[in-house]
């Protein structure tokens, strides 16, 4: 394996240090990326902009959506280079990297220009409604339902866990248009405004961010949806669904392993730590980027290799927890405690933007959830990797 990149691809990132190092708001460094979209500072706004325009946003894109056309390999080396510096490319990264991104893959190209823009240079935001009460990891059993009337779809139902739903400018909406259909058949996406009469959203505190909220549950009640809105073709929406969670998989390693970095540099060995423990966190982070760096080839090839991203999902989301829960355990009660209270918590090297060790490990857990369960990514493995029966 060649894990070296050629001179055209460097010649990329060197480009991009440069903008960065020219154009990098001091504000953007080491911020931690805030749960509410109405405390985006007005900095962070203009700074998407400015990567918008400068086609650093979403580089795979075309130019007029962020982007210069970049190949698998150059968003990688740019996504690394914004791993190196701890920076966020956007503080409502479900809009940017997976409302966007469908607009852009399954909308017309009015769509693009009326809802994908906009929430690409930060002038609107945009949430996921996806989840149900009884449609979590099952999504294909959602039962908010939409009626099509006239030139408007009528929406009724429930989605929850729908993240910075409160706060969102437009809900990417998940109904069931046809309830005779299979359970697969049946579904479109639908971009909801959240000022339409009849959705309410209710935000409501995680266990592990009691003081940031970010969780929704949002009520749709006779909501009149222009048939416009409608993002694909009708009944077909889990097409944009599975696209949708694609775009959220596709380069999702990248964040697990971002994160093993981060703890190999703050989870350090001294006296009171288990070296075992940290020894296994130094494999992991290898092997995560290995493998990722084996699937990023393929990709570059133009081969799909949908079950690797499970395996690489499945591998990153848990090596992070159990790292943060080996590292919660070495710091004992001193864990539990905020460095911006007491300072760096030693022996531990802790940046405060990233809250106590206890909050590393609380929010570990959304990691083996979001985009798929552990266990659902097992299943993923067992049947198309190993060949098991179902």
């Amino acid at each position: 394996m060649q894990l070296t990149f050629d001179a055209e691809v460097e010649a990329f990132r060197a480009e991009f240090v440069a903008f960065l190092d020219e154009n990098l708001p001091d504000e953007a460094q080491a911020v931690q990326r805030p749960r509410s979209c109405s405390d985006i500072p007005a900095w962070a706004r203009r700074w998407q902009r400015l990567l918008f325009d400068r086609g650093w946003l979403l580089p795979g894109n075309p130019p007029e959506f962020g982007g210069r056309n970049a190949s698998i390999l150059q968003q990688y080396v740019h996504a690394d280079e914004l791993a190196r510096r701890r920076i966020h490319l956007s503080f409502n990264p479900q809009g940017v990297g997976i409302i966007a991104a469908s607009v852009l893959s399954f909308g017309t190209p009015e769509q693009k220009q009326r809802w994908a823009v906009p929430i690409l240079r930060a002038e609107i935001t945009a949430s996921l409604g996806m989840s149900e009460p009884g449609a979590g990891s099952d999504l294909a059993s959602l039962r908010t339902r939409a009626v099509l009337d006239g030139d408007h779809f009528v929406v009724n139902g429930q989605k929850v866990w729908t993240s910075g739903a409160h706060d969102a400018d437009v809900l990417l909406t998940f109904v069931r248009t046809d309830p005779d259909a299979s359970k697969h058949k049946g579904i479109s996406a639908l971009l909801i405004p959240t000022d339409t009469p009849g959705v309410v959203r209710r935000p409501f505190a995680s266990a592990s961010e009691a003081n940031d909220v970010d969780f929704n549950q949002v009520f749709f009640t006779d909501v009149r949806v222009p048939a416009e809105n409608l993002v694909g073709r009708l009944n077909q929406g889990w097409q944009v669904a599975t696209g949708s969670l694609g775009h959220e998989r596709t380069m999702l390693w990248m964040g697990y392993a971002d994160r093993l970095r981060e703890l190999v540099v703050d989870f350090r060995p001294s006296q009171v730590l288990d070296r075992d423990h940290y020894a296994t966190l130094v494999m992991d982070t290898y092997a995560l980027q290995l493998l990722g760096s084996a699937a990023l080839a393929r990709a570059d090839r133009g081969e799909e290799d949908v079950p690797s991203l499970s395996v690489l999902k499945l591998l990153g989301s848990e090596a992070v927890q159990s790292a943060s829960e080996h590292a919660l355990n070495a710091t004992g009660s001193d864990g539990l405690v905020h460095p911006a209270v007491t300072g760096p918590v030693a022996p531990l090297n802790l940046d405060a933007h990233y809250g106590s060790w206890f909050d590393r490990y609380f929010r570990s857990f959304a990691g083996t959830i979001a985009g798929g369960t552990s266990e659902i990514q097992r299943n993923i493995i067992a049947e198309r990797v190993l060949g098991l029966p179902r």
